[in-house]
């Protein structure tokens, strides 16, 4: 694989870039403070927005390593979710992606269009051989995304995640592999 970092990638309706400090308004009052985007994260509902400038502060030192990647989604001037690579298996070559929207974005298409053009951007240009994107079973909408981005399930495995708020959920995991992603191009 050929690491790039996160690379701004444009769309018919989005940019899809790097986090800046300035981004903590946006993300807080459209996805971080959400309890219905949160409750499928590994990192709790944000109560503050310092607590989204601390995350945020984080995720934009990382930038200087050229394995990761995560991108805000900038959709008509503002910052209303983001899509990142959640892990990455250097010897097999695959990527499991990982991604949430504020939910006055929700039904329009935006986070299809966004995982889409991450797809393109770590097959054409990274080198994956294999992109996964997981859900909650309790999440369909998650799902139907990566459905419409020609992922195929594989099945679920029960009881493997736990909750912020303690439960144990099932997880439905979706693939591509490189030859599907090239037949679909």
């Amino acid at each position: 694989m050929t690491h790039q970092g996160t690379r701004t990638l444009e769309t018919k309706r989005l940019i899809l870039r790097q986090f800046v400090p300035e981004d903590a308004s946006d993300m807080f009052e459209n996805w971080a403070n959400k309890e219905e985007v949160t409750r499928y994260l590994t990192w709790p509902t944000h109560k503050s927005v310092e607590i989204t400038q601390a995350l945020l502060q984080n995720w934009c030192s990382a930038y200087a390593d050229p394995n990761y990647y995560n991108w805000v989604i900038e959709y008509g001037g503002s910052a209303v979710g983001n899509v990142s690579v959640v892990r990455l298996d250097e010897r097999s070559e695959w990527a499991e992606l990982g991604y949430c929207l504020g939910p006055a974005y929700w039904n329009k298409g935006i986070m299809t269009e966004a995982v889409k053009a991450v797809i393109d951007f770590l097959f054409r240009e990274v080198g994956v051989h294999r992109i996964r994107i997981s859900h909650a079973t309790d999440n369909p909408a998650s799902g139907i995304v990566a459905q419409k981005c020609g992922l195929t399930y594989e099945g679920t495995f029960r009881e493997v995640f736990k909750a912020s708020w303690g439960e144990f959920l099932d997880i439905a995991h979706h693939a591509i592999v490189r030859k599907e992603w090239e037949s679909q191009i």
